[in-house]
């Protein structure tokens, strides 16, 4: 079993780096085809879920408070004001920076530690191994793999190797 920084930390930073390039492609998809870019950022699968902008906020938002979370450090707050590719690009290199500012000994050997996270419904309790692997990175992969396919629904030409970082 990897510890718990080795399954968090450098998860989300691959995943983010990924998700940035994907968000490169669709910019330049749109340029390309003449779309409004603010067409791509505003798209949604369907009637009831968020748009891309909010999957990227949302992917941020989880692996930022992964990391504070586990460690027992403050969950920065970035305002959800992004409108544009270029802002939801800095919205990722916000939460890069701010994971590799994390070394393994502020996060391993947490499996045991109590996490509290807050929905709006009611506040859960979980161990630090349940709830990185059980809530944390299922959720921060929800929001990635949401925007992936929200642009692959629009036509910009990305594949598993792009999400992969393969490509």
């Amino acid at each position: 079993m990897p510890s718990m920084f080795d399954a968090s930390v450098p998860v989300f930073l691959r995943a983010l780096k990924n998700l940035s390039a994907i968000l490169d492609k669709g910019e330049a998809f749109a340029k390309e085809k003449g779309i409004d870019p603010s067409e791509l950022v505003e798209t949604r699968l369907i009637e009831d879920m968020d748009p891309l902008r909010a999957q990227i906020q949302r992917a941020s938002d989880s692996a930022k408070g992964a990391a504070a979370r586990l460690s027992g450090t403050e969950i920065p707050s970035f305002p959800d004001d992004e409108t544009t590719f270029a802002d939801l690009q800095e919205r990722i290199r916000k939460t890069v920076a701010y994971l590799e500012s994390f070394t393994s000994t502020q996060i391993d050997g947490t499996e045991a530690k109590e996490v509290t996270i807050n929905t709006r419904r009611e506040a859960r309790v979980m161990k630090g191994q349940n709830y990185l692997f059980e809530f944390a990175l299922p959720n921060f992969f929800f929001h990635v793999t949401t925007a992936y396919d929200i642009l692959r629904h629009k036509g910009v030409p990305v594949g598993k190797k792009d999400y992969l970082g393969l490509s």
